[in-house]
């Protein structure tokens, strides 16, 4: 058994990798799925379309790389994170859409809770702030909606859990009900110092225990695959990782403060702070990033909602791009952006901000202004987002960093790369293999097995493909910096 086959399911789409032991892609094979926006604000999955996706994706897979499903020794999942499922326990049924991380809807819940002064112990408990954004308000809503599922739940007949839960679920037959560390710490129901559910944050959200998965490490067999089509019972279901953590750790970012950033749907970035829990005071996220065995690894994250999605809009509202990969060529038609700024707060904004009411915002404009000048803007905005993460998460380690890895599928911009490093005045680092949000689910899978033997064997293979250094005098990024801050004020206003 020569394989490890890797899940990846994101917020568009689902993506498998067949991944052999010197981390070489063997096939690859990503399905779309359908968004729902019932609402303003509103944003859902149907998880039957999830399910569907991840089964066409997993046939695809070993269609293309001739491998037999015999041959596959273990299966790792990464995942959209805080997006929250209810399904039926016994039949693994779906009982409503799925609500999705970038969903507004409970916005009231936490400005009620806050108003009633609850957000410093979720804060203390949890490293998270009270934003619609996590797991636990959405759970709430969901029974405040449907007072019946009360009763349902304390029999012991609903399952709530992330996407990696649900999945586990569907792959081993309904029989397994478990998450891990990095999951159940974004849903503001999980203690970070305990790795257990918080009874008292429960109590407050008024959400049964029964509903909730086991918690377990997130490099173990959990279960045995049982019923899937195109797939033998009995591989093992054995790493778990929310999928930012999973791009952290397929980064091979092991050692206290190494950090990177995903460029995805949005904008992710992750500092390794090791077994040492630090508190941010620049209203950035404390998570867990995994756990090995019996020792937790943390970090510090800072989430930008609005990346790569800002360049779909380009695409799909204006019509300026036909794919989103000539948004490089088509940013290249102009030499700068001639003042033009765009804030791309199309959701609200995360951190450090953490403003749900925020909306986009395209300034300096003039006569001469052309979809050249647009496109670079919103590669530029990208960029300008996460210099506010990362100068916030610096300020939290105290000292500066030396290098960011980056990953995701915007990362391949070199013009958006360049100017990362130029406006973060630190080197720029992306790897050979892109997918290191699948590459980490793998990794945490095949250690649970012993496919690789240490985290040293994980680190000797990553590779890196180019560095990007700053180019940009101190003055210069002085200039860029200032006309983003007014263009921020303006925003959030």
């Amino acid at each position: 058994m020569n394989y490890v086959l890797s899940i990846d399911q994101g917020t568009t789409g689902t993506t498998v990798l067949l991944i052999d032991s010197h981390l070489n892609i063997q096939a690859k094979a990503t399905s779309e799925y359908p968004q729902h926006y019932p609402k303003p604000g509103w944003v859902e999955h149907d998880l039957n379309d999830i399910w569907k996706s991840t089964v066409d994706t997993l046939r695809i897979v070993l269609e293309k790389s001739g491998v037999h499903g015999s041959d596959i020794s273990a299966i790792g999942i990464t995942n959209q994170r805080e997006t929250t499922c209810l399904w039926n326990k016994k039949t693994g049924d779906p009982l409503f859409r799925a609500i999705v991380w970038q969903c507004h809807r409970t916005a009231d819940i936490c400005s009620k809770l806050k108003k009633s002064g609850k957000e410093k112990i979720f804060r203390k408990k949890t490293g998270l702030l009270l934003d619609p954004y996590f797991s636990g308000t959405k759970v709430k809503w969901l029974f405040d909606s449907h007072p019946d599922l009360h009763k349902k739940a304390l029999n012991g007949e609903i399952a709530f859990g992330t996407i990696d839960s649900f999945l586990v679920s569907k792959l081993t037959h309904h029989s397994i009900h478990v998450t891990d560390p990095s999951n159940a710490s974004r849903t503001l129901l999980m203690n970070l110092e305990t790795l257990c559910w918080d009874e008292e944050l429960l109590e407050i959200l008024n959400i049964p225990h029964q509903i909730l998965p086991q918690i377990k490490s997130s490099s173990e067999i959990y279960g045995k695959t049982k019923n899937v089509p195109g797939l033998p019972d009995g591989i093992p279901v054995c790493g778990i990782a929310g999928d930012q953590q999973a791009a952290l750790f397929g980064q091979a970012c092991f050692n206290v403060g190494d950090a990177k950033c995903t460029y995805g749907t949005g904008s992710f970035l992750l500092l390794n702070t090791g077994t040492k829990i630090i508190r941010s005071k620049s209203n950035l996220l404390t998570t867990v990033a995994w756990k090995l065995k019996n020792k937790t690894t943390y970090a510090l994250e800072g989430s930008a909602f609005i990346a790569g999605a800002a360049v779909q809009w380009l695409r799909d509202g204006l019509h300026l791009i036909k794919d989103s990969s000539d948004i490089e060529a088509l940013a290249k038609t102009v030499t700068s952006s001639e003042g033009v700024v765009f804030v791309p707060a199309l959701t609200g904004l995360g951190a450090p901000h953490w403003n749900a009411q925020a909306r986009g915002l395209i300034c300096g404009l003039t006569r001469g202004i052309t979809a050249g000048h647009l496109a670079r803007a919103t590669l530029e905005g990208i960029a300008f987002q996460n210099y506010d993460l990362l100068s916030a998460m610096q300020k939290d380690l105290r000292k500066k960093l030396s290098g960011l890895r980056v990953d995701g599928g915007a990362c391949i911009n070199n013009l958006l790369m360049q100017f990362q490093a130029d406006l973060l005045q630190i080197p720029v680092i992306r790897p050979k293999f892109i997918e290191t949000t699948a590459l980490g689910a793998a990794c945490l899978a095949g250690l649970a097995i012993g496919f690789w033997e240490d985290l040293d064997s994980i680190q000797k293979a990553w590779q890196k493909d180019q560095e990007f250094y700053p180019e940009m005098t101190l003055q210069q990024q002085k200039e860029h910096l200032l006309k983003w801050k007014g263009a921020l004020r303006k925003c959030l206003t």
